[in-house]
């Protein structure tokens, strides 16, 4: 081969190495990183579409918020993260006092989650919605005898009342929503008789309380509302009869002056990092999240309520009936999360 052929030879294996390693490059440019705190088995199949349509993919990271809170503030800005999703705006509110989320302008967002369930700085959004709502055992008490978080520490419910630990976010977000309408002296003065009116020492999850209420344990819980709707479609016959001996109960929606104005309602939620890489298509998936098909896919696969108000709740859901929510933004109760704790431990909340 003369020696022009082999130099016209190398110059055009270098061109195919050269738009290899751009091809390469861009790639790499297509793909976003997400630390969840979602199960996999929720999240992946939203993941999975995203992708689909986009042709972005999606590394995740599953484990509990406070894991992957501690592994963003470690990683520093050499974190590979893009996106941290959760459950819970105690996490959320965590997070952003952190300094781990940027701000983000999004009229799809703006469209999609409404006012009350965004960061008031735009630095998170919701993607679904839960309930703390009252359970009761259905051979012990009749809808018509509940009424309002604030009866819960009556003490006609003397030894009545299941609960898990104050120490979750569940418990804390609840209570952070009571200080906000009531202020610290009136939330301690329910939190003393709330706890004097627990049957038992809290223990468990959400689903044990429901077991325990079906059981005659105790003639009232307070549990998130989607444990409720997975026991009711689940495929274990010992859910279903729990989900047949107890009903849901929406607080509230007929509150008296200065009570709580709707039930308690939380979130799950997500922002982009400080520190991601690729932000454009970041902001790409968390719109995507709030959209028709992510939103439904939460309320199917998890009986949890759509937080856009355009997509309708799943059937299972919709069949409690409408309720009112209580009205003050998420982002404004969450600063009362210290207080909650020191509330709860002083009245004895363990």
């Amino acid at each position: 081969m003369s020696p022009k052929l082999i130099l016209n030879a190398i110059l055009l294996l270098a061109g195919v190495f050269s738009a290899s390693s751009s091809l390469a490059a861009d790639a790499v440019k297509e793909e976003i990183v997400v630390y969840s705190a979602r199960k996999e088995e929720l999240i992946k199949p939203i993941f999975d579409q995203f992708t689909k349509e986009t042709g972005i993919a999606v590394k995740f990271l599953s484990d509990d918020a406070p894991k992957l809170i501690a592994r963003l503030e470690s990683e520093g800005v050499a974190s590979p993260a893009d996106l941290l999703i959760t459950v819970d705006v105690a996490n959320l509110t965590i997070a952003k006092d952190k300094g781990l989320f940027a701000p983000v302008k999004s009229t799809v967002l703006e469209k999609n989650v409404p006012a009350i369930y965004r960061d008031k700085d735009s630095q998170w959004f919701a993607l679904s919605k839960r309930v703390r709502a009252i359970f009761y055992n259905k051979e012990k008490v009749k809808p018509e005898d509940l009424s309002t978080y604030e009866d819960l520490a009556s003490a006609r419910w003397k030894g009545e009342i299941l609960t898990r630990s104050s120490a979750h976010p569940y418990n804390q977000s609840l209570l952070a929503n009571i200080v906000a309408v009531h202020g610290a002296k009136n939330a301690q003065k329910w939190a003393d008789g709330f706890v004097a009116n627990l049957a038992r020492k809290p223990q468990g999850g959400d689903s044990d309380q429901l077991k325990a209420v079906a059981a005659g344990e105790a003639k009232l819980a307070i549990a998130n509302s989607y444990y409720y709707g997975r026991m009711m479609t689940s495929d274990l016959p010992e859910d279903k009869l729990v989900a047949q001996k107890v009903g849901i109960f929406f607080p509230n929606q007929k509150a008296g002056k200065g009570d709580l104005t709707g039930a308690h309602v939380n979130i799950s939620g997500g922002g982009i990092l400080k520190t991601s890489k690729n932000v454009k298509n970041a902001q790409k998936l968390l719109e995507f999240l709030s959209g028709d098909h992510a939103q439904n896919i939460y309320a199917a696969a998890n009986k949890e309520f759509p937080v856009n108000p355009l997509v309708k709740a799943d059937a299972v859901l919709a069949a409690w009936g409408p309720f009112k929510n209580e009205g003050t933004n998420l982002s404004v109760w969450a600063t009362h999360s210290k207080d909650a704790t020191r509330i709860a431990d002083k009245a004895g909340w363990k």
